[in-house]
């Protein structure tokens, strides 16, 4: 089912919404939210379903006994997972940046960790490299800002990545 603008812009507010309440639940710990890099209008599909429970999986086994709180969302807009924990901010990221650097899919992961203001930590705060292009060697940002590969491209990619991965 493709989503709208709209919706997608409304799953933010909520999304944040949904942090900030968590960090007033919890203060003084540390929180994450996760949710699946997928281009397009379409973001809940199969791909994405099994995307999300590898992502799931990872955070779930990384962070181990130190989860104070979970939960998640199944949304039209894409699957959302907060997590909250003791380990400070800082080591976090860290932690959230390995996941997404050796993980199979962790390309597909967006682990963002939240400050108690409110606003994720940047890979470089946590002494690692900005994402890189599923297809070339540039900048994440800049191939989607310059649409250097068709979604095509991308989305044969990412086909592929899932299917290594559950094979």
């Amino acid at each position: 089912m493709e989503i709208t603008l709209d919706q997608l812009l409304t799953s933010r507010e909520n999304r944040h919404a949904r942090q900030q309440e968590l960090l007033r639940q919890y203060p003084g710990q540390t929180l994450l939210c996760v949710t699946v890099i997928i281009p397009g209008s379409v973001k809940r599909n199969t791909n994405s379903l099994i995307i999300a429970g590898a992502a799931t999986t990872a955070v779930v086994n990384r962070f181990g006994n130190s989860i104070r709180h979970i939960d998640s969302r199944d949304l039209a807009t894409g699957h959302e997972l907060f997590v909250v924990t003791d380990i400070d901010n800082a080591t976090a990221k860290k932690m959230a940046c390995e996941i997404e650097e050796t993980h199979p899919l962790g390309r597909l992961f967006d682990i963002d960790v939240i400050n108690s203001q409110g606003f994720p930590l940047s890979r470089e705060e946590a002494g690692h490299k900005s994402r890189r292009c599923l297809l070339c060697d540039n900048e994440a940002r800049y191939c989607m800002r310059n649409h250097t590969h068709t979604r095509q491209e991308l989305d044969d990619r990412i086909s592929q990545m899932i299917s290594d991965y559950v094979q």
